[in-house]
């Protein structure tokens, strides 16, 4: 794929791109931008499914070392869910097709762009800090849909069951962390061969301490995957504009490591376009 072609021109200056996105009118965010977290769960509505999502309050406020942002469910998170599982310029060009592997960095709890994205892929792995797994692995398990059951099994019963439970597993979780693990052990952990075909990153950037691990990460893993393969691993970052240091200090990091390209606003949905407060990014490893 041509993303010149698509995406128009490429970030060359991200400095310049960082003062026009805060330079538009940005929505006032004083959560941060997570949804409301007062209760055990909440119920979103993604690519026309209804989800229950379960998170935990407590973690969120709680003193752990090592941050706890993956604790809730972020507003930028179902409106990329739906927009990526959506007809697009990388469904047209193969990278969310039912032989595609994508790679989640920093899933958080919620699983909802795993639910979304897995049935319209070979193989999900969404990975994050040991912290949240038990909840990511438990909303993935309730909320992934279901499949009727066969003809032959018709006969007996006509309830769903959870395609987790009957058919290959297409959503894998898988522990992660960016400061401190080496990706070089993901084929063989994954039972990928040849690298990944996307990696997805929802949100992950807020402090500037973790913007060189993430980026960093998400470069070797795109190495992963052979020059014969043909088809290079794209990068896609999607997030909420909060604090314009952080912001330009990720994107030009991002860019030292990755050829960079802005989602155009009139290649997303309304949620998600020009004065939303959210951006996508797609990188290409240099």
């Amino acid at each position: 794929m041509d993303l010149n072609s698509v995406l128009k021109d490429p970030v060359t200056d991200p400095a310049a791109d960082a003062f026009v996105l805060f330079s538009q009118e940005l929505p006032s965010q004083l959560s941060l931008g997570f949804i409301d977290a007062r209760t055990p769960s909440i119920e979103v509505t993604v690519a026309g499914r209804d989800l229950t999502i379960h998170h935990s309050r407590g973690l969120l406020s709680s003193d752990r070392k090592g941050g706890t942002t993956g604790a809730v469910v972020w507003k930028v998170t179902p409106l990329f869910a739906e927009w990526v599982a959506s007809q697009n310029f990388l469904s047209a060009a193969g990278y969310i097709s039912s032989d595609a592997v994508v790679l989640e960095l920093g899933a958080g709890v919620s699983g909802i762009v795993a639910v979304t994205l897995a049935p319209l892929v070979h193989k999900y792995i969404a990975t994050d800090q040991d912290y949240v797994l038990r909840i990511l692995k438990q909303n993935i398990a309730e909320n992934l849909p279901v499949k009727r059951p066969s003809a032959r099994g018709a006969s007996k019963s006509k309830r769903s069951t959870p395609v987790s439970q009957h058919t290959p597993a297409s959503v894998e979780t898988l522990e992660l962390d960016w400061e401190v693990d080496s990706v070089s052990s993901l084929p063989s952990r994954t039972g990928v061969g040849n690298g990944f075909d996307l990696i997805i990153a929802c949100d992950c950037v807020y402090n500037e301490a973790l913007i060189e691990p993430l980026n960093s990460t998400c470069a070797q893993v795109c190495k992963l995957r052979s020059d014969s393969h043909g088809k290079p691993t794209l990068c896609l970052v999607a997030q909420q504009l909060r604090s314009y240091d952080v912001f330009e200090t990720w994107l030009e990091s991002f860019d030292g490591l990755f050829h960079v390209w802005q989602v155009p606003p009139k290649l997303l949905t309304q949620e998600l376009d020009e004065n939303s407060g959210f951006v996508v990014h797609v990188g290409m490893v240099r």
